[in-house]
């Protein structure tokens, strides 16, 4: 396998080299995954595009963060469970509750329907059975709230599968073993 190196912003393309500034002045620094995925503007900024529309999405960004741990553990991307603790944490979740999440051992039922949900998504390449999909409905979501469930697994698999594939460094304080 090639080693990949994050590049420097001084080797990526003007299209790259706009997307680090926004990065750099937003949370004061270019995370190593997005600096990698730069290798290509396209793929760095439709990916950029993509999770800012994610916005909008049903889930509020607590929730959103809750869902890429679920999404990141059951991946087993050790970058995005770091960066993405950190961020449910600023969302407001206690670490506690993270790892509770990642496990699937949440003592909100929604979070454990949620993840269910998730796992067999990834799991089964898409397939949800029928009783977990009616327990997702009985919460009091619709089927928007479930597109934008996949639109998050999407989003989140993404990341990780980027971060497996190059095992660029990661730049957050790891997070814990569940």
């Amino acid at each position: 396998m090639s080693s990949f190196v994050v590049p420097a912003y001084e080797q990526v393309s003007d299209e790259t080299k706009t997307i680090f500034d926004q990065f750099k002045q937003s949370i004061g620094m270019m995370p190593n995954l997005y600096a990698t995925i730069g290798y290509s503007g396209n793929a760095l900024s439709s990916y950029t595009q993509y999770v800012r529309a994610q916005a909008k999405n049903t889930f509020h960004a607590r929730e959103r963060e809750a869902i890429y741990l679920i999404v990141s553990q059951i991946n087993r991307c050790e970058y995005c469970l770091a960066s993405h603790t950190q961020s449910a944490i600023k969302a407001g979740w206690k670490e506690e509750d993270t790892l509770a999440i990642r496990a699937g051992s949440h003592p909100d039922r929604k979070w454990q329907v949620i993840y269910g949900i998730v796992r067999s998504a990834i799991d089964n390449k898409g397939e949800v059975g029928d009783a977990l999909i009616r327990e997702f409905y009985g919460l009091g979501y619709k089927e928007a709230a479930l597109m934008d469930l996949f639109i998050l697994i999407n989003v989140m698999s993404f990341t990780n599968y980027i971060f497996r594939l190059t095992k660029i460094p990661i730049d957050f304080p790891l997070a814990k073993e569940i």
